[in-house]
């Protein structure tokens, strides 16, 4: 049983939105305020919710840690999360009841280690913990 579909900001959004309109449920998002997840917008956990969490990319799991600290800050309970894909190729597990649908591990290098091909390759810090 689910009560609210629950998805972090941004990557997230759209995917929740889907699976909560598949499932017939209230879709609502979580985003960051000076770097810590926070519900706005008038979305609201109640006490003793049933929520499913939903992103679409996981590498360290940290994000979804946060988000699952914050359902369980408005006292809802975290019945499940559905990833899109899981980069830790299956070693982050962040609840009993989690499933990806595609798993893969993402290669990361010593900066004296990286390969000369990819090294030509400017960096670039992905992810969306900076957006405000």
């Amino acid at each position: 049983k689910i009560d609210i579909i629950l998805s972090p900001a941004m990557g997230g959004i759209i995917i929740g939105y889907e699976i909560g309109k598949i499932l017939k449920k209230e879709t609502i998002f979580c985003e960051r305020v000076n770097k810590e997840f926070t519900l706005r917008r008038g979305f609201e956990i109640k006490e003793g919710e049933s929520v499913l969490i939903v992103e679409d990319v996981i590498t360290t799991g940290g994000s979804v840690r946060e988000v699952i600290e914050l359902v369980e800050s408005f006292g809802g309970n975290v019945k499940g999360l559905g990833i899109i894909v899981d980069r830790s190729n299956g070693t982050v597990n962040l609840h009993s009841n989690q499933l990806a649908l595609a798993t893969l591990s993402a290669v990361s290098y010593e900066p004296e280690d990286v390969p000369e091909e990819l090294a030509l390759i400017p960096i670039e810090k992905p992810g969306s913990r900076s957006l405000k």
